[in-house]
């Protein structure tokens, strides 16, 4: 992965973390140690599901950069719908407390939804390829011409 993508990663992934851990503690203590294995379950199937999503994501946008928004569309929306598949498996699961799992894991999708925003947002990603120029290519004319 280039630079920029593993910087969108962690700065998604250390924030959802930190929530999980805080979710953890505050379960542990409303729900018990089900309500804690929960919350951790939780936060680790929103890194795994978002964190493979963004690798999928920034390789389509390396491969195919004209299916990129639809691509993200897409992801999402199933990402989304896999977290309630996933919810809708194990809602009446003895392993943890489905009620901690299911808050937790809103609660750290929309803190990887957010952390991902900012971390874009402040990221200098160029949108033109400087190198192209110094290999002596031309530029490619885009749009409607009179």
């Amino acid at each position: 992965m280039p630079s920029n993508d593993v910087r969108i990663l962690a700065q998604a992934a250390v924030p959802t973390a930190a929530v999980g851990v805080i979710a953890a503690v505050v379960s542990g203590v409303v729900a018990g140690g089900k309500g804690a294995i929960g919350a951790v379950v939780g936060t680790l199937v929103v890194i795994a599901f978002m964190g493979l999503g963004l690798y999928v994501l920034q390789r389509t946008a390396r491969s195919f950069p004209q299916l990129f928004q639809m691509m993200g569309l897409m992801l999402y929306a199933a990402q989304l719908l896999l977290l309630v598949i996933f919810v809708a498996l194990f809602k009446n699961t003895t392993l943890f407390n489905p009620r901690a799992f299911a808050i937790v894991l809103v609660v750290a999708t929309l803190t990887w939804i957010a952390a991902q925003t900012r971390a874009h947002m402040k990221a200098k990603i160029l949108y033109v390829d400087p190198d192209a120029s110094s290999k002596g290519d031309k530029p490619e004319k885009t749009g409607h011409s009179s």
